[in-house]
């Protein structure tokens, strides 16, 4: 795995990179062992810290019990465990959209994802045909990610653009031809019904590009810059080379509009920045055999002291490896792997923790409920309408 952090580790490293930026240097700058001193230098700054508050509280532990997340032994275990799955085929290594965080040069799992609504654009642009005889009107809330543009899409019952399936559009900037493909995720209610279809920067246009065998072009680094793919934007920070694109398609006659809007957008909760999409070759779990272990069935009553598994659990086709350790992505539909294929697992039942507080008196009981697949947003359906303000966010990832 990319790293010994735990998910409480995880948070350990945002603080102590929050410390470094204070004083002017990145981990990058130190090194990977300078690194981990100044990890261990905030561990046993604040670990003192707390004991020391739970020693005023009156609390009396076993402190020969306690463990870090960079003990050696914790982390011997760590890789005990991945071997023992890799070896039994639960593990396996894919290229995947997966959130990007461009700060911490990181993937985050969904939970790790904060949306917010900010107010942004879309950028209408044209696309001319290769003939020249007329243009596509296409519109998307990032053109930094043009240049990773392999096709745009039109639906196949669409009548307005039926007669151009097969041929090629000129991409913008870039004068390179790229083809017009008949795709469902094109909807023709929708904008100009035209959609651009960049792989490596979008899950859905991951799934169109693998519908359609599509090469997959990476127009960006690890860091939220430009690489040299995107012509003399490479280098520019992404939102510094969104509006030198702009310019650029209004400078060559190919913006139409600036359409002003407010949408959602992910924010990394680590370090604050904007997510960015991204294709990236992680470590995955397989679900099927751990989630069987887990879930309740007809005859066998399970209890999980965690709600949030409750709640997660059920609805995954497999686990993303990253720095947290396992964390869920995806949610729903065939579940396909570059090395085999998952079982959909959904769940029918499980509990859910309620407590109700009267007066000076709480009441805690099991609520009987399911997770029920709603998209990107998957609430708890549970039997009381109190149970109906829990939800579980997945992005939706090809599989």
């Amino acid at each position: 795995m990319a790293s010994r952090y735990g998910p409480r580790g995880i948070a350990t490293q945002a603080k102590v990179e929050e410390r470094l930026r204070g004083e002017g240097i990145t981990r990058y700058d130190l090194g990977r062992e300078k690194f981990l001193d100044k990890v261990w230098e905030w561990k046993d700054e604040y670990a003192t810290t707390i004991k020391e508050q739970w020693g005023k509280m009156g609390l009396s532990v076993d402190y020969s019990r306690e463990r870090f997340t960079l003990d050696e032994g914790l982390s011997k275990a760590v890789r005990k465990v991945f071997v023992d799955l890799y070896k039994k085929g639960w593990i396996y290594r894919g290229e995947f959209i997966i959130n990007w965080d461009p700060a911490a040069r990181t993937a985050l799992s969904d939970i790790e994802v904060i949306h917010k609504d900010v107010e942004g654009a879309f950028y209408h642009m044209n696309y001319m045909l290769e003939d020249g005889s007329r243009a596509l009107e296409v519109a998307t809330t990032r053109p930094e990610t043009m240049f990773g543009d392999v096709a745009v899409a039109v639906n196949p019952e669409d009548p307005r653009y039926k007669d151009l399936i097969g041929k090629n559009v000129i991409l913008p900037i870039a004068n390179k031809l790229i083809p017009i493909v008949a795709d469902e995720h094109a909807d023709p209610e929708f904008g100009t019904g035209v959609v651009k279809i960049t792989p490596a920067h979008d899950p859905n246009d991951f799934l169109v590009g693998q519908r359609h065998n599509l090469p997959q072009v990476n127009v960006m680094n690890d860091d939220g810059t430009m690489n040299e793919l995107a012509f003399e934007f490479a280098g520019m920070d992404r939102f510094e080379a969104r509006k030198a694109v702009v310019a650029k398609l209004e400078e060559i006659g190919a913006l139409v509009k600036i359409e002003k809007r407010v949408h959602s957008v992910g924010h990394s909760e680590r370090t604050g920045v904007v997510v960015e999409p991204r294709l990236s070759t992680q470590w995955f779990v397989k679900m099927d055999q751990l989630a069987k272990m887990l879930l309740p069935t007809k005859t066998q009553r399970t209890r999980l002291n965690s709600t949030h598994l409750v709640s997660t659990i059920p609805s995954s086709n497999g686990w993303k490896m990253s720095t947290t350790g396992l964390s869920l992505v995806s949610s729903g539909g065939a579940t396909k792997s570059l090395l085999g294929t998952m079982l959909r697992v959904k769940c029918t039942s499980a509990k859910k923790l309620q407590k109700v507080t009267d007066g000076l008196r709480t009441k805690t009981s099991w609520i009987l409920g399911s997770v029920q697949p709603f998209g990107h947003s998957q609430p708890w359906a549970g039997l009381t309408s109190t149970q109906q303000t829990s939800n579980v966010t997945s992005q939706l990832q090809p599989w």
